[in-house]
């Protein structure tokens, strides 16, 4: 049977009733703070509602500004595989369009920058961001039909493709960007869509 000392119960009720002092002092000197630290919480709350929540995709380029190098015209997906393909080697420079076509010299295009990836087996993939004239979509959309590319042209943006033997090429002209890009037996899955959502941004709902 458990012993109950009578002399330990006499001392811890005073022991009881001066910690029950002592909290309720910590209270008294902390309480003006409780505000303070009401308005910091509500205010945390309030911005972490206010933040939109990011899709995980690691994609949503196009929302931001257009690409000016060759690290931000990859989403993170086809840069990884560019990157991780064996013997791979990437130049970034200010070299005119690869294309066979005339075009290139008839438009005499600014350019921002080129991307090129070699392998060691030598395939290739090159892509061209250029300034032209305003406008010149229709006139391209005709020159490179006459010369045997597929071309569509929509609310004044032009898209061709030609592919001979291995080599692919894809252009798209919009406003006063020309995208080029030049496939010698590689084209990674959806790469011309993937890089023009880095060039041409789509616009704000609405907008």
């Amino acid at each position: 049977m458990a012993r109950v000392s009578g002399r330990s119960l006499w001392v811890a009720w005073p022991a009881g009733v001066l910690c029950a002092a002592v909290v309720a002092a910590l209270l008294w000197l902390a309480a003006p703070g409780v505000p303070a630290a009401i308005d910091m919480i509500g205010a945390t709350l309030r911005g972490a509602t206010s933040t939109p929540a990011a899709d995980g995709t690691g994609d949503a380029a196009t929302e931001a500004a257009p690409a000016t190098d060759c690290r931000d015209l990859y989403p993170d997906r086809l840069w990884a595989e560019l990157t991780w393909t064996p013997d791979v080697l990437l130049s970034q420079n200010a070299d005119p369009p690869a294309t066979a076509s005339a075009l290139a010299t008839a438009l005499a295009p600014a350019v921002r920058f080129t991307c090129t990836w070699r392998t060691g087996d030598g395939r290739s993939v090159s892509t061209t961001v250029a300034t032209v004239p305003a406008d010149t979509a229709p006139v391209a959309h005709a020159a490179l039909s006459a010369e045997g590319f597929e071309c569509t042209l929509e609310d004044g943006a032009a898209r061709c493709e030609r592919t001979r033997g291995k080599v692919m090429e894809v252009h798209d002209l919009r406003g006063d960007v020309w995208l080029s890009t030049v496939a010698d037996d590689w084209l990674p899955e959806e790469y011309s869509s993937q890089v023009a959502s880095r060039v041409f941004p789509s616009p704000p709902d609405g907008g």
